[in-house]
């Protein structure tokens, strides 16, 4: 038998009573939705534990239950079988004791698997006391979060390379690009320097030294990255943009690529791009169940804006493809215009900005109007003409969303007015200001909780300690070969809101100031950055410093 499909997998928990059968098909239904396995689904909804999971799964198919979580396999033990058999079977050594070798798994029926795993056996010298096997079940995802014991640094991979006789420099970008693939990237910087060019990935935020390379070999890249990106080869004294696409394990990602000249020479960062979005629920993203029924209630309007504020990177596109998934139906006309499509997503029709045709932000905009639109996604309100356009958008029968560049939710309609667009109008269109920022979240192969000592806490972060009350347990990871010793693997964002009601919609009208609108956001009970950082640091999904790295201390 191979590993279960989802259908599957939904009987099973209703034959084993782990779940009630309307909520197996409810769960089955939104995981199809979203594009997520029902695993993920399960877990995310706190309807089953991993471990519940696991478990069940593993009495499904009769063969012990391997919590990798518990009991993580060490680096040895993973590198102990071959990578491409690891790869193609899903397989890790759970355990050897006692001359009893426990593989795990997460299709413990497949037919070839145990004559593979008895040839492993007999032929691998850390086999070699091996008196019996047994094959036990592991979630897919805990297994192939130790595959990273494979994992070769960059800067080892790009020496094999270049030391050929003739170096590929094809072969030396694409060992660049699956490598920032691999450590879940989304950004490459090559950077001149006066002995070298140095390459980093950022990584859930941070940027991250992997690699150098000399200026002769960089020089070759560029080259080859301008030809990719249809860019001009004789010109290295103004900044290019371009954009590319890359296939890489069946998968296609596109690239925007900057060139911009410095002391050195051209500085080159790459903006890797996600080509589908799949599953991107509101409750993937980090939103508490309160901010989800505010933006969830927004975006049920027929007519009005959803604004999402926040710095560059601060994940506010993945926030509005959040709710377009909530709301996309056959029966919508969804339209956006963006500059660049940082998502494909099926069920809308999305435009790209390209100023060489004429497509800007308020061209685009009038022209998705005239296609009579039920939902519009404008990328960014940059200038008045965009914002105009979208005020009136939302004034006609339309629901836009779209981000704008604000420090705070209580400051983006003073930048609005600033910018030209006239209070009474805000006042009539807006349903939802939202502003955030992306934390690093706590790696939950090595996050452990401690008692926290109130008395160390002060001397740690100061007056800032007493924003944590009562809460005596909090949460750290000390690194691992999961999140690379960094104690982080992945992000999640951090919120607050302003729901526009009537006393709010009559104060815009005064073109009141960004403190007397936070001022009123938090009487009718706003959630501000800072707080909401903080419920998340005492739910254990990221640390205070993460925190106070992002946002600022608010009452």
């Amino acid at each position: 038998m191979n590993k279960l499909n989802d259908e599957q997998l939904s009987k099973i928990l209703v034959q084993q009573s782990y779940l009630e059968e309307e909520v197996a098909t409810v769960m089955l239904q939104r995981a199809k939705t979203r594009g997520l396995p029902l695993t993920t689904v399960l877990i995310s909804e706190e309807l089953l534990t991993k471990d519940l999971l696991g478990q069940a799964i593993a009495e499904y198919f009769r063969v012990p239950y391997a919590d990798l979580n518990s009991l993580i396999p060490d680096e040895s033990q993973v590198r102990a079988i071959p990578e491409k058999i690891a790869r193609e079977y899903n397989l890790v050594i759970f355990s050897n004791t006692n001359g009893l070798l426990t593989f795990a798994t997460d299709d413990p029926k497949n037919p070839k698997l145990i004559r593979e795993l008895e040839d492993l056996a007999a032929t691998t010298k850390a086999f070699e006391n091996v008196e019996k096997i047994r094959v036990a079940y592991s979630l897919t995802e805990d297994i192939e979060a130790l595959f990273t014991s494979y994992e070769v640094p960059l800067q080892q991979k790009l020496q094999v390379i270049l030391s050929q006789p003739e170096v590929q420099i094809k072969q030396l970008i694409d060992e660049i690009l699956s490598s920032a693939y691999e450590s879940r990237a989304t950004d490459i910087h090559l950077e001149p320097a006066a002995f070298a060019v140095v390459i980093r990935f950022r990584i859930d935020g941070m940027l991250h030294e992997m690699a150098d390379i000399t200026s002769d070999t960089y020089e070759k890249v560029v080259n080859r990255i301008k030809v990719l990106a249809r860019l001009r080869l004789d010109e290295h004294q103004s900044i290019q943009d371009g954009s590319f696409s890359h296939d890489w394990h069946k998968k296609q990602y596109d690239l925007r690529v900057s060139f911009v000249p410095s002391l050195y020479g051209e500085k080159l960062a790459l903006r890797i791009l996600s080509q589908v979005v799949g599953g991107l629920g509101l409750d993937q993203i980090g939103l508490s169940e309160t901010h989800q029924k505010l933006l969830a209630d927004a975006a049920k309007k027929p007519f009005g804006m959803i604004v999402v504020s926040g710095p560059t990177g601060s994940g506010k596109s993945t926030t509005l493809y959040a709710v377009l998934s909530k709301v996309i139906t056959p029966g919508l006309n969804i339209m956006t215009i963006e500059d660049p499509v940082e998502y494909r997503i099926k069920g809308a029709t999305q435009v790209q900005v390209n100023k060489e045709t004429g497509i800007t932000f308020a061209s685009g905009l009038r022209s998705l109007v005239r296609q009579d639109p039920d939902i519009i996604l404008v990328g960014e309100i940059r200038d008045k003409d965009s914002a105009e356009i979208a005020v009136n958008a939302a004034l006609t029968g339309h629901l836009l969303l779209s981000t704008f560049h604000a420090n705070d939710a209580s400051t983006v309609v003073p930048r609005m007015i600033d910018m030209g667009t006239e209070a009474f109008l805000l006042s009539s269109t807006l349903e939802l200001i939202v502003s955030q920022r992306l934390v690093r979240k706590l790696c939950d192969a090595c996050k452990v909780s401690y008692k926290a000592n109130s008395k160390e806490l002060e001397k740690q972060y100061g007056t800032t300690a007493k924003y944590l009350g009562k809460a005596t347990t909090l949460y750290q990871a000390k690194g691992c070969k999961v999140c690379n010793f960094r104690g982080y693997k992945g992000r999640s964002a951090i919120f607050e809101m302003i729901s526009v009601t009537k006393e709010m919609r009559e104060l815009l009208l005064s073109k009141p100031s960004a403190d007397e609108i936070r001022k009123l956001a938090l009487k009718q009970g706003m959630i501000s950055l800072f707080k909401d950082g903080i419920e998340k640091v005492k739910h254990g999904v990221t640390t205070l410093d993460e925190v106070l790295r992002v946002a600022q201390i608010s009452d």
